[in-house]
């Protein structure tokens, strides 16, 4: 999961456009234009995308920080819903802007998909406009309550003093980011919109872990004041100040933290535990729950497969793969020998001590050995399947201890555009039961090489394209690509070599399958919390601790798990072709570069794209006239 997108649900501009290009771009009938005038055109375009990306990334200093900018440092997003609404109203002008001003017809291929990108995000954030009481202001998954201090941690770099004071102004603006969100949590609630018991829990569990220890209470210091220390610590080792610069720096920050950031969390703490009577045990999904649910789902569908399939269609998908997987399972369990059904192979792989790293820190340390040695040797075969390569180098880490749940999902964060902060690859080790070792391969194909490192970091890394198609995001091609490089990976030497990790890769694609089944369940079918554990249950060798943190996921995050399994299933289809199409033609190394060389795109430009490289290629191949 890409945790740049959390800025998205947190309202933090920036829009993901999920879905394809509306059929009235651009009507205007074409006219011939020369190579010159195309040329022309499209660099004209390409230079007024680079003057607006920068007007739209005012909106977001959180997203300059992410790709390693220091503009606005001393600034946190405005996380108001006035603010979201300018913010598309900004995004209508510029599309009229851009309409008026170039001639679609033109511009290159390539400035054609710019043009209905930028015009996406317009109709995305314009669509979206209905739904902006639906999400959840905080909620265990992606709330402010916790992404903000891992940004504060983990992004805001201290190299200069100024970088330190802008990071007491941001320790400061927490308070008004958070009374922005709470004005919005509680007109949700106004309307009988709020997140299930257990994300308030989560919050105020989070919460209260932001907030444990100095310079707030006694015992060791917070994993936030302890920052906030050692990056005045660093200064003083770089030479930039001196030591008594140093302890005023670390005594405005305590006293930010001590006035602004604590009573910001005490009020996120307070409204949870105010509403959590209010908030239903054993939840159901939005098409249950929400005034407009059944429209509000839809809308998630659409966005987040970036396809017209129907909550229908993809149940019924869902439930034509998991027997298909179920089928590839039965035949790996007699492959190994053992005697028994699926269900007695599924409580076999979940309850074996062989396939759990020891609950201590020496097990933590030889995951997160054993999925960095992996994806070492995935690394060195990637120059045989891809042309294009990451700059960026990816590292894998545990999880910061205040946000860390058990069970909860492995995740990325990308590093900089210039590859100076590499990628990193979080992994939750609180409970190691819930981290089996036939996952452990399959999981780091997804998150790392040939996955999100590899998409996102080539995204951002991109030459030819304007800075706005870098940054993009779409689910269904995102996460559809993590799990095609997880059947890709099978393609290469060395990985998949113990036959239970091959069924880790199996139980991936199954709990991604069910993921079509579930989310479905429970925001069109009306399934409840424990209904959708049981299908799972059922379903699956997953962990019952990681079920119900997954199911819990859905429920918070209504369409979200769908995009994966349609994503995957759509580049497995678009490789076919092809492969079909080419023959002894099809380069592999080519057909990868062009699935990744244009940045994210939604999946009705990702198949144009696609079948413009079988066309070249094809042309290619034609003998001279």
């Amino acid at each position: 999961m890409r945790k740049t997108l959390i800025v998205c649900a947190l309202a933090l501009a920036l829009i993901a456009c999920d879905r394809a290009p509306s059929s009235d771009t651009a009507t205007k009938p074409a006219v011939a234009a020369s190579q010159a005038d195309i040329a022309a055109e499209t660099e004209r375009l390409n230079q007024w995308f680079e003057k607006k990306y920068e007007e739209q990334l005012r909106f977001s200093p959180l997203q300059l920080t992410f790709q390693g900018r220091k503009d606005l440092y001393d600034q946190l997003d405005d996380l108001s819903e006035k603010s979201q609404i300018d913010q598309v109203a900004w995004q209508k002008a510029s599309v009229e802007e851009m309409e008026k001003t170039f001639d679609y017809a033109k511009l290159s291929d390539e400035g054609k998909f710019s043009y209905d990108l930028w015009k996406l995000q317009y109709e995305d954030a314009k669509a979206g406009l209905p739904f902006l009481d639906d999400s959840y202001s905080f909620d265990q998954m992606n709330g402010a309550q916790s992404f903000l201090p891992t940004v504060l941690i983990s992004f805001h770099k201290v190299e200069e003093e100024s970088d330190y004071t802008a990071y007491v102004s941001r320790l400061k603006a927490t308070a008004r980011a958070f009374d922005q969100l709470l004005e919005r949590a509680r007109k949700s609630a106004g309307q009988g919109i709020r997140p299930p018991k257990f994300a308030y829990e989560g919050v105020i569990d989070q919460s209260r872990k932001v907030i444990a220890g100095a310079p707030f209470s006694a015992g060791k210091d917070s994993a936030i004041w302890a920052d906030a220390q050692a990056k005045a610590d660093a200064l003083v080792k770089s030479g930039k100040i001196d030591a008594t610069r140093a302890a005023a720096l670390k005594e405005e920050a305590r006293k930010a933290l001590l006035e602004q950031f604590k009573p910001a969390y005490d009020r996120v703490i307070a409204w949870c535990e105010e509403d959590l009577p209010n908030a239903a045990v054993n939840a159901t999904g939005v098409g249950s729950t929400h005034p407009n649910g059944k429209a509000y789902y839809e809308y998630r569908l659409r966005l987040m497969t970036t396809t017209g399939m129907t909550a229908e269609e993809i149940h019924a998908l869902g439930l034509k793969e998991v027997e298909r997987i179920k089928g590839e399972m039965t035949a790996l369990k007699d492959k190994v020998g053992f005697k028994g059904d699926l269900d007695a192979f599924f409580a076999f792989i979940d309850s074996d001590p062989q396939f759990n790293f020891p609950n201590t820190d020496a097990g933590r340390q030889a995951y997160i050995d054993e999925a960095t040695r992996v994806i070492a040797n995935i690394k060195k075969e990637l120059p045989n399947y891809f042309g294009l390569l990451p700059k960026a180098d990816l590292v894998v880490k545990r999880v910061e201890a205040f946000r860390e749940q058990d069970g909860a999902a492995q995740h990325y964060f990308p590093g900089t555009p210039d590859g100076s902060r590499p990628g990193v690859y979080y992994a939750h080790l609180s409970d190691m039961s819930a981290m089996p070792k036939p996952e452990l391969e399959v999981i780091a194909y997804h998150e790392g090489l040939p996955g999100h490192h590899m998409q996102i970091s080539i995204a951002q890394e991109l030459t030819g394209v304007p800075k706005f198609r870098t940054q993009a995001g779409f689910t269904a091609y995102q996460e559809g690509w993590g799990l095609y490089s997880e059947w890709l990976a099978k393609e290469m030497p060395n990985t998949y070599q113990d036959p239970y990790s091959e069924f880790g890769r199996l139980s991936s694609e199954m709990w991604r399958a069910i993921r079509l089944v579930v989310d479905t369940g429970l925001h069109a079918k009306g399934w409840t919390e424990e209904q959708a554990i049981k299908y799972f249950d059922d379903n699956s060798a997953v962990p019952l601790a990681a079920i119900r943190s997954e199911v819990r996921r859905y429920l918070i995050m209504p369409g979200q798990a769908t995009a994966y399994k349609i994503g995957m299933i759509r580049i497995q289809e678009l490789r076919k072709k092809a492969e079909t199409e080419l023959g002894d033609k099809f380069d592999i190394k080519g057909f990868h570069d062009t699935v990744l060389g244009g940045g994210a795109l939604p999946l009705t430009l990702l198949e144009k794209r696609v079948d413009q490289w079988i066309a070249s290629q094809k042309g290619q191949a034609a003998p001279a006239k």
